[in-house]
């Protein structure tokens, strides 16, 4: 503010002014607030429209999931399609089937789901979703269900197929997101979190149902009166089987993916894998003393030498790829021993992790006094520290 003084002193002499700075308080302009001016009446024409579809929705059907808008990393509000576009998955796994397309496309999968998931942290129902970029997702090895569909269908646009993003529930896993490819004659429903592919009349496909879908250009509610998979009319075109949430020639659909251009893989480092795997070893044999005060922990290394020949065929194959050699050992040291155990796989997030789900399987547990215990660890690298785990864990009690 202006302050005028005249000197004291001197009556006849002219007042003279100065600026004088005080600190009044603050005004926070919130970005919503923002977003009502003309510069963005583009992007605030489409969250109206999306909050309006989004609450037409809830009142068709309450109980179903739709999700149009989510929070960028930096806090913006965007249309969840600008989070789909086709990028490329590792060269590394694209040169491993170079002549089959549908062992790359499984293997695709089960990279996405090898990276570990984060819970959502916040209310699975507050609409406050924050989504990561695929890109940010890689880098950091770590991402939520949603985030791991968005990757695997960008994966899968990369090589020309026709995907989407399916949100709806599984009786095993809650709120979850799938991935949709339209094949020549049948529709196939990708988990991105076990790499598994069910086809859409797969009575064991964990989907529950199917609530929403969306690709780069769209999002469409499923108004169907059943969305069990089985039921529901994929053909989203069909206005009385979807709602759309924009219209076709709807100003602003087509607006620009926050994905890059491609993502940048970096390699793993081998010597850091290898310490890993023993420092897994030691803390399972040391945790399996623990967990049998009483009695003697003997280790077969017979069977531990076969099961380390095994663990590395598993992670490429289903176990077709177990040659006869090691086929052939086991049947022989199944002449001597009753042999129970199995093995696990899992992506690797902590060692605490890989102690509980040994521990959970109660192999360590046999009170047989002569028992003796076979242990193999075996990782698996991937690019960006995306590591698969296998643990196979044996109990050997002779025949009497």
């Amino acid at each position: 503010m202006i302050i005028e003084k005249q000197d004291p002193y001197c009556k006849s002499c002219s007042s003279y002014s100065h600026i004088r700075k005080n600190w009044l308080g603050s005004i926070v302009f919130p970005f919503s607030a923002l977003l009502q001016q003309s510069e963005f009446s583009d992007q605030t024409d489409v969250f109206k429209r999306a909050q309006i579809f989004k609450k037409s929705c809830q009142a068709m059907f309450p109980n179903r999931r739709v999700t149009a808008t989510v929070f960028n990393g930096e806090g913006i509000q965007i249309l969840v399609t600008r989070y789909i576009k086709a990028l490329n998955p590792p060269q590394q796994l694209l040169d491993i089937f170079l002549h089959d397309s549908n062992a790359t496309l499984d293997l695709i999968a089960r990279f996405v789901s090898l990276i570990p998931v984060v819970p959502d942290v916040l209310d699975e129902n507050d609409g406050f979703d924050i989504w990561m970029t695929s890109e940010r997702c890689i880098s950091l090895a770590i991402g939520n269900k949603e985030e791991h569909a968005i990757l695997l269908c960008n994966f899968f646009l990369y090589f020309g197929k026709k995907a989407l993003v399916v949100l709806g529930t599984s009786m095993l896993e809650g709120q979850v997101a799938y991935v949709l490819t339209q094949e020549t004659d049948e529709y196939l429903l990708w988990n991105p979190l076990t790499g598994q592919c069910h086809k859409q009349f797969d009575p064991f496909c964990p989907l529950q149902s199917v609530d929403c879908l969306f690709d780069d250009g769209n999002v469409w509610f499923n108004i169907q009166q059943n969305n069990t998979p089985m039921a529901v009319h994929f053909d989203y075109s069909k206005e009385s089987f979807w709602k759309q949430l924009l219209p076709k020639d709807f100003q602003g659909a087509n607006a620009q993916s926050i994905q890059p251009e491609e993502i940048i893989y970096c390699d793993t480092n081998k010597s850091m894998i290898e310490d890993l795997k023993n420092r897994i070893e030691r803390t399972l044999k040391c945790k399996m003393m623990e967990w049998r005060p009483k009695q003697p922990t003997r280790w077969n290394r017979q069977c531990t030498y076969i099961l380390q020949k095994i663990l590395p065929k598993l992670e490429l194959g289903t176990g077709s790829f177990v040659l006869s050699e090691e086929e052939g050992e086991f049947e022989r040291l199944l002449q001597f021993y009753w042999v129970t155990g199995f093995p696990i796989q899992m992506p690797y997030t902590d060692v605490q992790s890989i102690i509980d789900a040994v521990y959970q399987t109660g192999i360590h547990s046999s009170e047989f006094p002569q028992t003796e215990f076979a242990l193999a660890v075996y990782i698996h690298p991937y690019p960006n520290n995306v590591l698969s785990v296998w643990v196979y864990l044996a109990s050997l009690a002779r025949h009497e």
